[in-house]
């Protein structure tokens, strides 16, 4: 863990979590940053938490004597998300401090009480409430329902103008000496690109409605300084991280880069020998693809990718009757994330009969995907020419009904 500050008499402590299954489920191989802030007046607040402290809540002590604090001083815990990456510290904290007032949306106030106890010592805010902290240090919360739970809020300062926003505007990816927008180095753009991809696409998609609704939100707000509670801070460029936000919200609707990423199975070779054809064709068109082979790629990256393209092509054979079942399987995780409005083209091989058509069509409207479909191409066994033929023809379709969803 360590101490930055971001601004007069406001602190980030962070610390780096790896080799952790982020929400007991997406592998993340470069890791996860959790930041919490501490916001200093005549009295001082805590803005979420931080875990991962090695089991000793004395780490906290040490870090916050750094910039004299003393966590038994600490007068309000500001609750916006009460996930236990960001609340599960209370336990421990209370070992150091035992009398603190919790600031929280009702619905965090319920799940504090049957997660921590702590009931009589709740103080629930709505909209536009304030917290004096003296010395010109002033709190205001804003509640942005179902930004991945029910229960969250924002919490602005009013005197820096720095937005804490909790999940909203965080991205997965270890931090180095970097945290801040203005230090990133041009790879640590293109990383955090990435990474906030990753995160919003496994973690934050199925809520881009409300994400939207808190875009709008943070308009409303005179913001200097973005301070989430996973990534960079931006106290540069807000508009940067607002801006990219409100881009992965259209990729949850269709849109994408200007590439198309290819979920693909095969069983004994006939489907791939059409993947690798597939491939000559894209290279020759100059488009970007990714590669998913499934089951090999993990769930995280087989959502990630799929999420930013703007062109899908899903190449699978049929199994008993059905769709290779690796391949059902991501896309109903694809459906549960409500990725809809893909451009989107499917190939493959069947033996003795087909049937993989019939599930693909169930798994699409089961989740009302709204996928716009080229027509399918299946071959029996390996693909002739005819067949290459046909699939040129609908990757081709492909890119251009791509075309109009590109947003990079």
């Amino acid at each position: 863990m360590k101490v930055v500050k971001i601004a007069e008499g406001i602190h980030m402590l962070t610390v780096n979590m790896e080799n952790i299954l982020f929400e007991g489920m997406w592998e993340i191989g470069n890791g996860v940053t959790l930041n919490s802030y501490l916001v200093k007046g005549e009295k001082i607040a805590l803005i979420d938490g931080v875990i991962g402290w090695d089991g000793v809540p004395e780490t906290l002590y040490d870090r916050l004597k750094e910039i004299e604090v003393d966590p038994k001083d600490i007068d309000y815990i500001i609750i916006n998300h009460m996930e236990p990456d960001h609340s599960g510290w209370i336990e421990s904290f209370k070992k150091l401090n035992a009398d603190f007032q919790i600031i929280c949306s009702d619905k965090a106030a319920r799940l504090v009480t049957s997660f921590y106890g702590n009931e009589d010592k709740i103080r629930i805010v709505k909209e536009g409430d304030e917290l004096d902290l003296g010395q010109g240090k002033k709190l205001t919360f804003h509640p942005t329902p179902n930004v991945h739970w029910p229960d969250t809020m924002l919490t602005y300062e009013v005197q820096t103008k720095t937005l804490f926003s909790c999940d909203m505007y965080g991205a997965f990816g270890r931090m180095g000496d970097h945290v801040f927008d203005d230090q990133l180095t041009e790879s640590e753009v293109d990383f955090f690109e990435m990474e906030g991809i990753r995160y919003y696409s496994n973690v934050m998609t199925t809520f881009s409605p409300a994400i939207r609704k808190a875009i709008e939100k943070t308009e409303e707000l005179d913001v200097n300084i973005i301070a989430p509670g996973h990534g960079p801070v931006y106290r540069t460029n807000p508009r940067k991280i607002i801006d990219d936000y409100a881009r992965y919200s259209r990729y949850a609707q269709g849109a994408g880069k200007r590439e198309i990423t290819i979920l693909w199975g095969s069983m004994y070779g006939m489907t791939k020998k059409a993947v690798d054809f597939a491939k000559e064709v894209l290279e020759r068109e100059g488009i970007r693809y990714n590669l998913l082979e499934m089951p090999i790629e993990s769930d995280s990256e087989m959502i990630a990718k799929i999420f930013k393209a703007a062109g899908i092509i899903i190449a699978a054979p049929t199994y008993e009757y059905k769709l290779f079942p690796p391949i059902a399987s991501a896309l109903e995780e694809v459906g549960r994330k409500r990725i809809t409005g893909k451009a989107a083209f499917r190939f493959g091989s069947y033996g003795w009969s087909g049937g993989a058509e019939k599930e693909l069509k169930e798994i699409h409207d089961r989740n009302n995907m709204k996928w716009d479909f080229i027509e399918s191409v299946e071959f029996e066994g390996a693909p002739k020419e005819g067949d290459l033929k046909k699939i040129e023809a609908g990757i081709l379709e492909l890119i251009k009904r791509m075309e109009d969803r590109v947003v990079e």
